[in-house]
């Protein structure tokens, strides 16, 4: 076979390869714990102070809690970035916006930062959260970074609750690359609202 042929074949496998990693969440259903109707379940977690935080904190106003995977994904890092555009709209309604993250999230505060939002950053380091909403995404990290984030992430994922911690909406992501659009989010604060 010819050396053209070969590198072809090469670049087929690699792109293959790429595509089956990031589809393979192959249409998660939405956790029991999560589905529109329930109470947003107890949880806690620690914030960018490293002072503990509890979701009962999320009453009183609606909520858009956001889990994201971390700093090494590039989806995540965009999806903060878009979401700084309507964050004043999401603000405009009333509504505290959380991201919930497995580890620091350095990258995604300097974005913030640079659009002026004030969004609220949470740590469940040790995944604990991620294990009991039904979260958990086992080997979700890619291998090249698994030396500084360990093999096991957040499935991507957002809920929308109102004042009372009710959920109302439940986005879980259909693969990794998949991230709600953030009129989807502002259309349900204003059913809400």
């Amino acid at each position: 076979m010819q050396l053209e042929a070969w590198i072809a074949l090469l670049l087929i496998a690699v792109a293959a390869s790429m595509f089956l990693y990031v589809r393979r969440g192959g249409g998660r259903p939405v956790p029991d714990l999560l589905r529109p109707g329930k109470k947003l379940p107890p949880f806690s977690a620690i914030d960018e102070d490293n002072c503990e935080r509890q979701s009962g904190e999320l009453l009183g106003a609606p909520a858009v809690i956001i889990f994201v995977r971390g700093t090494w994904c590039p989806f995540c890092s965009a999806q903060v970035e878009t979401l700084a555009d309507a964050y004043k709209e999401i603000a405009a309604l009333g509504a505290k916006l959380v991201l919930i993250a497995p580890r620091p999230l350095a990258t995604t505060r300097r974005v913030a930062d640079y659009f002026d939002v004030e969004f609220e950053f949470w740590l469940d380091s040790s995944l604990d959260i991620a294990r009991q909403l039904g979260l958990l995404d086992e080997e979700g990290v890619p291998e090249e970074v698994r030396t500084d984030f360990g093999a096991n992430t957040i499935w991507p994922t957002t809920v929308v609750t109102d004042a009372d911690g009710m959920i109302r909406r439940t986005l879980v992501a259909r693969d990794i690359a998949d991230r709600p659009d953030p009129r989807t989010l502002l259309k349900a604060l204003r059913k809400i609202a």
